[in-house]
């Protein structure tokens, strides 16, 4: 590896902007631009994942992914996290072996794959209907069917997979994933392909956070664990990096820099945003300690129950919290710096951001 470059940090802070948040584009290209888009179920207004597209897809509307899901041809899947994914990620991921998870051999898990393809398609309803409502202790520590369990864990081992949603609740069907090349150059191959994926989506990136989205290639590929690490070598080797603010950065190869300065434009981003979900990263190129709070209790929250982190051209200066009562949007935005910037031009950019929101959630806005 050659000796990193010095850069200041705003170069790099600029790059983590500019290279994220792209033209906006079709939805399509967008998704395949990101490779992976992180789903999460709060709606405070929008799930996550219409609120990370609708920066980067032309005349985006919340929900605009759900009804498209099939015209597209993507997939749900667990990368780094849940999320939806490309068909080439996905074939990179899988198949995953069943023997990590015996629960696929199990009694209930082949009555439940037995209903389902004689049902075709399944809503999680039909098999409370057909089986019974037990309930388990789900990852959040909350109670869920356990049918809807049972549902989760086969779809990871790739022997469902989602066709689509109603009201945001997934529908499954049969699926088996082709057998792939697992030779050490195949399997080396497809790991450097996941880790180019996750480094394009949350490029630019310190080193510690590398080493960290790596290792969490552990839930895509839980069969090459063992040889992640030196998978983290080979990325380090090839990616391009550049020394600021004291540590190590590294994003896709022979990618440069913008010089350009970042546009005069007002944006609020979603906690799972690519721009903001390593809070790590986050503190360090803003200075500014991001919490998600939904799940802090309501007398402990700062920021507030799902709040947006408000950039301004290429600086994060605060947040803002969203609302619907009696069909309009209403906003609350705090400012770390206690007032909004001097700026001219922010009073009008941030309008045309709040217009944009409400048009994006087919709201007016106060």
């Amino acid at each position: 590896m050659q000796r990193a470059e010095t850069l200041p940090l705003d170069d790099i802070r600029r790059l983590a902007v500019v290279r994220s948040l792209f033209p906006p584009t079709t939805l399509r290209r967008a998704v395949e631009r990101l490779g992976f888009v992180q789903a999460d179920p709060i709606r405070a207004p929008a799930r996550a994942q219409d609120l990370i597209l609708r920066h980067r897809v032309k005349d985006y509307r919340a929900g605009d992914l759900e009804r498209r899901y099939s015209a597209l041809g993507i997939a749900e899947d667990v990368f780094i996290n849940y999320g939806f994914v490309t068909p080439a990620l996905q074939q990179l991921m899988h198949p995953r072996p069943r023997g990590l998870r015996p629960v696929a051999g199990t009694k209930a898990a082949t009555s439940l794959l037995a209903f389902v393809r004689r049902r075709g398609e399944v809503h999680p309803r039909h098999l409370v209907e057909h089986f019974g409502a037990s309930s388990v202790t789900n990852y959040w520590g909350g109670s869920s069917a356990a049918t809807t369990h049972l549902l989760d864990k086969l779809h990871y081992l790739g022997l469902l997979r989602v066709t689509r949603r109603e009201g945001g609740i997934r529908l499954y069907a049969l699926h088996d994933h082709p057998a792939r090349p697992n030779d050490a150059t195949a399997r080396d191959a497809s790991l450097d392909a996941l880790v180019d994926v996750v480094v394009n989506c949350y490029a630019p990136v310190p080193g510690s956070s590398l080493a960290m989205l790596v290792a969490r290639l552990r839930y895509a590929v839980p069969q090459w664990r063992a040889h992640l690490r030196r998978a983290l070598t080979r990325a380090k080797a090839r990616l391009s990096h550049a020394r600021a603010g004291e540590v190590d950065w590294y994003w896709p190869a022979d990618e440069p820099i913008p010089r350009a300065a970042a546009p005069p434009v007002v944006r609020f981003l979603a906690p799972f945003d690519p721009v903001v979900w390593d809070r790590a990263r986050f503190e360090r190129l803003w200075g500014w300690v991001y919490r998600f709070e939904a799940y802090t209790p309501e007398a402990k929250r700062k920021l507030g129950y799902y709040a947006l982190p408000l950039l301004w051209r290429d600086t994060v200066i605060g947040w803002g919290t969203f609302s619907i009562e009696r069909g309009r949007l209403l906003s609350n935005i705090g400012y770390i710096a206690s007032r909004p910037p001097k700026d001219p031009a922010f009073r009008g950019a941030l309008a045309e951001e709040l217009a944009r929101f409400g048009r994006f959630l087919g709201l007016p806005h106060d």
